[in-house]
């Protein structure tokens, strides 16, 4: 008997130290999976996510490939989705196009969530006059609507790719800085933290090893839901010309060239559209799923 409750002490030990986080996981993942909205926006991200990984594999045609004696042919099985003005396959550019198209929003998020938690962390931790000028000058970028200021820039840059992810990436830095530093402000004023400070951690300790985990959650959520904001932002910009420029494959462009033919050809737009819609739809309802996973009243 003994010899047995030594041996069953550092199990229950295991299990004890192991089992809130366990619970936590399982608890969000139950969420999550209840919701089937949820799961049909996370189907769709990774039916596009393959698209584009495997895009050189899926495609029947170069999406650059110009064959003018087949141009402007309707759907059929050797084009399902037509050829353009350019007789160039549509399927094979919506594919390549969803690494453009992904790839800016991806990157237009990444870059206004850098900026945006800096700015959030030192406004929120330090306050006074610091979060006072941060927040101003968030405040300024807000005043302006997101698209208009995404104009001015790419108007100061010149029109390119990398110039529309700067700019999409641009307005989305006051968001992520105001939630960041909301967020910041909860867990700064917990008694661990003023323990931690007292027994000599630096600032850098603190913010980037116990506040910003803690604050993660938002952040997720915020650039899930952003992602679809940039991918459609995105899109509108190169459908102004102002962002890829043809023969890139990017969706935004396509729908710019089919939008002449829109009575006589209208699969030219019609297919491009139809892929950045459900994208965005996918993305919104995902990032829906997480916000209530998330949200410990749901657990009730």
């Amino acid at each position: 008997m003994t010899v047995q409750a030594k041996t069953e002490q550092p199990k229950m030990a295991v299990k004890t130290l192991i089992g809130p986080k366990e619970s936590r996981i399982k608890d969000f993942l139950s969420i999550l999976i209840q919701n089937k909205a949820a799961l049909v926006g996370a189907i769709i991200i990774i039916v596009y996510l393959l698209m584009a990984v495997f895009a050189p594999l899926l495609a029947p045609y170069s999406p650059y490939e110009i064959d003018l004696e087949n141009k402007l042919t309707p759907p059929s099985a050797e084009h399902w989705m037509g050829t353009d003005d350019k007789g160039r396959d549509i399927l094979s550019r919506i594919l390549y196009g969803s690494r453009l198209s992904m790839g800016v929003g991806f990157a237009a998020v990444l870059f206004g969530a850098f900026f945006g938690i800096i700015f959030g962390l030192v406004a929120g931790y330090y306050g006074k006059w610091v979060d006072t000028i941060i927040m101003r000058m968030m405040d300024v970028m807000l005043a302006f609507p997101g698209i208009l200021l995404a104009l001015a820039i790419i108007a100061a840059l010149g029109p390119s790719l990398i110039n529309v992810t700067i700019a999409v990436g641009a307005f989305s830095v006051p968001l992520f800085a105001r939630i960041v530093r909301g967020s910041t402000l909860e867990v700064k004023r917990l008694e661990y933290i003023d323990a931690i400070r007292s027994l000599g951690a630096t600032d850098f300790v603190i913010i980037s090893k116990h506040i910003f985990p803690n604050i993660l959650s938002p952040i997720i959520v915020q650039g899930t839901l952003r992602l679809a904001t940039a991918i459609l932002s995105a899109a509108g910009l190169s459908f102004l010309g102002l962002g890829a420029q043809p023969p890139s494959p990017e969706w935004g462009t396509m729908l710019s060239s089919g939008r002449d033919f829109l009575f006589s050809a209208p699969y030219i737009a019609l297919f491009p559209g139809l892929a950045i819609s459900i994208l965005v739809l996918g993305f919104n309802i995902f990032g829906d799923g997480l916000r209530d996973a998330f949200d410990p009243r749901m657990k009730k």
